[in-house]
């Protein structure tokens, strides 16, 4: 006797996704032929089938948000419901807390908040959380009024809700699935429903792990940069940052010096993560203090900061450029460790300033270069960048930095005037995508981005 499966809908079994609204009593069991074991049989594949078709897709989701949308939606698949929503609340207590919908707006969703205990759901005999049925909330007593108005208003006629707990951090909050008319899920759908959650507890606290993480890096970097820039007579700064996902070294630096002078860095570490965050903050310390001693020496500087890159992390290359500048004669001396050129942007347009050709920092036996110096006209503005902003475009170097100057050449009068607009200008025109945490704009890989930094200095 040959049995062929029913055919599946978007990696969903046919029999699952197509359950109607109004599920079968609970103590109604799948009805087999007597002695039917093929029939039970094929049934136990097709399940299988149906749940690594629906673990896979979950696996593919990168971002917590990601994950929670589709938890969501293949659990309605699974107990024929459309509606339903995951309130998020990590028991370690560390965070985020959120509510996440399936087929549900905000305003919905405000609604449903404002039901008491909402999404707490019943104690087993061990006091651990315990899946919760409503039948028919309109009819059962024990619903709180607030709970009957919401559902009513919402067209809620039923619901079925279900821990989500991992190995780690726990309990991390409660699932919810919701009917447009009375009933429950049968035992069969609770079966596979439960299985399926297993997996996606356990996927979630990975991204929400992973999104944690990140967070944490992006915070001690920004805690590493300066906490704001200095003011000084006859210049105006604006910078603009954006951490890449693995939080790479990139820094920059604006310190006022003795005499109304002005040092302006940029500059970036190899490699990402903590130990390039740890080198890019031994880095970035090294250089002010070098730039406070001999700032008028660019070219000191570098060295110095050469030196502590040997000494403190002998495997590690560095990139930069360091600036030292005098807003009252517009006068800027700049020396480069390996690092793109300064773009210069006034009303004429946008030139690269010819910086001399060097190596990054501890790539030779001993980093030598030149100084330059230039004389900037009034209401010029000088941007310096980290190469992350050439490298996220996904574009050969030359057509990047052809991208970058005519983004900053095209900006008008309005944007030239004011070092923040212009930033904002080059960088939105360059990547068009980018978003304010950073995201891919033109990333081939956005898990592989770079970071960005784009400091601006217009003299008058």
């Amino acid at each position: 006797m040959s049995i062929s499966p029913p055919p599946k809908v978007a990696g969903i079994h046919q029999a699952l996704s197509t359950v109607p609204q109004t599920s079968a009593p609970a103590d109604a069991l799948p009805r087999t032929r007597p002695g039917g074991f093929q029939d039970r049989l094929a049934s136990w594949i097709s399940d299988l089938t149906t749940l690594h078709a629906l673990t896979e897709r979950l696996g593919r989701t990168r971002t917590l948000g990601e994950a929670l949308d589709e938890t969501l939606r293949a659990g309605a698949g699974l107990v024929g419901a459309r509606r339903g929503l995951i309130a998020l609340r990590p028991a370690d207590g560390l965070g985020p807390e959120r509510l996440a919908g399936f087929g549900l707006g905000h305003a919905d969703l405000g609604h449903l908040e404002t039901v008491p205990r909402g999404f707490d759901l019943p104690r087993d005999a061990c006091g651990e959380p315990a899946e919760a049925v409503h039948r028919d909330i309109a009819r059962e007593d024990a619903v709180h009024p607030r709970h009957r108005e919401v559902a009513a208003r919402l067209g809620i006629a039923a619901s079925y809700a279900v821990p989500l707990a991992a190995e780690a951090p726990g309990r991390l909050g409660s699932a919810l699935w919701l009917y447009d008319e009375p009933g429950a899920p049968d035992p069969r759908q609770r079966r596979l429903l439960a299985h399926y959650v297993r997996q996606a507890a356990q996927h979630i606290a990975n991204r929400l792990e992973l999104g944690r993480a990140r967070a944490d890096v992006r915070a001690v970097h920004e805690g590493l940069l300066p906490a704001r820039l200095p003011r000084l007579p006859g210049v105006s700064l604006a910078v603009r940052h954006r951490t890449g996902p693995r939080g790479g070294g990139d820094f920059y630096e604006a310190l006022a010096l003795p005499d109304s002078a002005l040092g302006l860095a940029v500059g970036g570490t190899a490699g990402g993560g903590p130990a390039a965050l740890a080198a890019m903050g031994r880095l970035r310390a090294g250089l002010r203090a070098y730039a406070v001693m001999e700032g008028e020496d660019p070219v000191a500087v570098l060295s110095d900061l050469e030196l502590l890159l040997r000494l403190t992390e002998p495997g590690r290359s560095a990139t930069a450029l360091f600036g030292y500048a005098e807003p009252a004669t517009r006068r800027l001396v700049l020396a480069s460790a390996g690092h793109p050129p300064p773009l210069v942007v006034g009303p004429a347009g946008a030139v690269f300033a010819e910086t001399a050709l060097s190596a990054p920092l501890n790539m030779l036996a001993c980093w030598e270069a030149p100084s330059v110096e230039l004389r900037v006209a009034d209401g010029e503005t000088v941007l310096l960048y980290s190469d992350g902003l050439l490298h996220r475009t996904g574009e050969p170097l030359d057509r990047a930095f052809a991208r970058l100057q005519a983004a900053a050449a095209s900006a008008g009068p309005g944007a030239r005037a004011d070092p923040g607009a212009l930033a904002d200008h080059v960088l939105h025109t360059v990547l068009p995508g980018l978003d304010a945490r950073g995201g891919a704009g033109n990333d081939r890989d956005a898990g592989d981005a770079d970071d960005i930094v784009l400091l601006a200095a217009r003299f008058a």
